[in-house]
């Protein structure tokens, strides 16, 4: 599994599991853009240093035990991304503290905790439209995530649309986008149809959404072959989507 497309076209150019750091300003990034009440998305907001580390630590939490794996859903069918959790193992639907191959999930990294601390303080620190601000968002101003789930999209794959429900609290979520750019369906809070609007996140993009947006439904619609920035050395898209649990993990 290690050796799997995820790990094909490694550049090799960095190296451990450390995350720190976003956008170190160099250069005109895209502008942030409210796709929905409560939506941010930071277009470029993680540049490729940052981006490499952030995928050095993913290949180092993919490797076993408690490593990247196929998911089945309750229906009998398989999930045609692949996955990988820290904190606590996600399963659908629910977390428990063992991975499929039960032993214990990989901790929770401070340094992801940090960095998505920081995506939610420049997504709602301007306030956006509507809101007031850090204040405005349930859990903004107190975020303190504690889990993470790791997808892997190889080509062709994608992620039906659904609510993130599993965790008692109502935290905003913070999506890292790695590889290859996708189209992104951000929808409502009431159904799966519309209305719905399409995004294409690409390599660094991230997308903050709390408030009104938590719980709308969401997913990957397809990704995009071939668009990611040849430099990363990343096959597919990784995407890393943390989360405050609720759960009492810190406590």
């Amino acid at each position: 599994m290690i050796q799997g497309e995820l790990f094909d076209g490694a550049s090799g150019g960095a190296s451990g599991g450390a995350v720190s750091g976003g956008s170190s300003g160099g250069g005109e990034r895209p502008a942030r853009s409210e796709p929905a009440p409560g939506a941010v998305l930071l277009p470029g907001w993680l540049d490729l240093d940052a981006q490499r580390r952030l995928l050095a630590a993913c290949r180092e939490w993919a490797r076993p035990p408690a490593g990247l794996h196929e998911v089945r859903m309750p229906t009998g069918g398989m999930m045609s991304v692949r996955m990988v959790s820290l904190g606590l193992h996600w399963y659908p639907y629910g977390y428990r503290p063992l991975a499929e191959d039960g032993t214990p999930v990989k901790p929770f990294p401070p340094e992801l905790g940090a960095l998505a601390r920081r995506a939610v303080a420049e997504a709602y620190g301007d306030g956006p439209a509507g809101l007031d601000g850090l204040d405005g968002i349930a859990g903004a101003a107190s975020y303190e995530p504690d889990v993470a789930i790791v997808n892997h999209y190889a080509h062709g794959a994608k992620m039906g649309l659904h609510q993130d429900r599993d965790e008692r609290a109502d935290a905003p979520v913070v999506s890292f986008s790695l590889g290859d750019a996708c189209v992104f369906r951000l929808g409502n809070t009431e159904t799966r149809t519309r209305p719905w609007t399409d995004l294409e996140l690409r390599g660094g993009d991230v997308l903050v959404f709390g408030g009104p947006a938590r719980y709308a439904y969401h997913g990957v619609v397809r990704t995009l072959a071939g668009t990611a920035d040849e430099a990363l050395g990343l096959v597919g898209r990784l995407n890393v989507t943390v989360r405050e649990s609720g759960f009492g993990l810190r406590g």
